[in-house]
């Protein structure tokens, strides 16, 4: 910590780097719309690019023959994936089992993030001259808003897809109680369509910024104590990385599903 008090190392640990478009300038904490987290866009755009490369290679390798630990894994993944799909979405599409796959392991590797050391990336860069970076991308609203704002518009997209244009603000208005109450289904409909999104990106943020933030205050503790706490938490938190991918990704084949049928 070298002198910050715990609420200055905390707060230190919590603060993305920004650039301000409108100034061409880096600097840490700064708010408003014309500023973008550069940490979360290179994390995020590098883990993406990591899981293209890795089902990249794994399909450059694959064989017919005895498989390597790589093709095993990465088939092992497909398939559950392909399976969940399968059993959740039941018209025809080749977008939703890439997008699911897609989902799925990005948000993965994103939460897998917050199994390095706490002080590990910082200090390294410190030494670099960037003193603020955040390695948890799921801990920035940005990017859990982003991916939910994205499944957002394929909802509406697919249920255009479903029911026709007609067909989708018929039901919008109409649904459940009929063209009678036509206030009243606007307004739960309007409600439910936006908790959607909502509730995905806070859900993923929650979870990860309580993890994070308890991760930091071990951190706080001697160091012959951190060991005894934190690997226990860790060791849960292992379950909690592909849970709350898994979760991102069954809430977001449901509300399609949901968006595609008609009821």
């Amino acid at each position: 910590m070298s002198g910050e008090s715990a609420t200055d190392y905390i707060q230190h640990h919590l603060t993305n780097l920004n650039l301000d478009l409108t100034e061409g300038t880096v600097e840490p904490g700064a708010t408003g719309f014309w500023n973008l987290h550069l940490d979360t866009l290179i994390m995020s755009f590098g883990l993406g690019a990591l899981f293209c490369y890795i089902f990249w290679l794994a399909a450059r390798q694959a064989t017919s023959g005895t498989p390597g630990r790589l093709q095993n894994a990465v088939e092992a993944i497909v398939e559950f994936v392909d399976k969940t799909v399968s059993e959740t979405f039941h018209a025809k599409s080749r977008l939703i089992a890439p997008l699911a796959l897609t989902i799925f392991c990005w948000v993965f590797l994103a939460n897998l993030m917050d199994l390095i050391p706490i002080d590990l990336v910082p200090s390294i860069l410190s030494a670099l001259g960037v003193s603020y970076w955040k390695v948890l991308p799921s801990v920035d609203l940005n990017f859990t808003f982003g991916l939910s704002l994205s499944v957002l518009v394929l909802i509406i997209a697919y249920g255009i897809m479903g029911k026709g244009v007609g067909g989708f603000f018929k039901e919008f208005l109409t649904h459940p109680f009929g063209i009678w109450l036509l206030p009243f289904n606007l307004v739960l409909n309007l409600v439910e369509f936006l908790a959607k999104p909502i509730s995905l990106a806070l859900r993923l943020f929650g979870n990860l910024y309580a993890a994070e933030l308890i991760f930091l205050l071990i951190s706080l503790l001697p160091w012959w104590i951190q060991w005894a706490l934190g690997t226990p938490w860790a060791i849960f938190h292992i379950l909690v990385v592909p849970l709350q991918a898994f979760i991102f990704m069954v809430l977001t084949v449901v509300y399609l599903a949901m968006a595609y049928e008609r009821h």
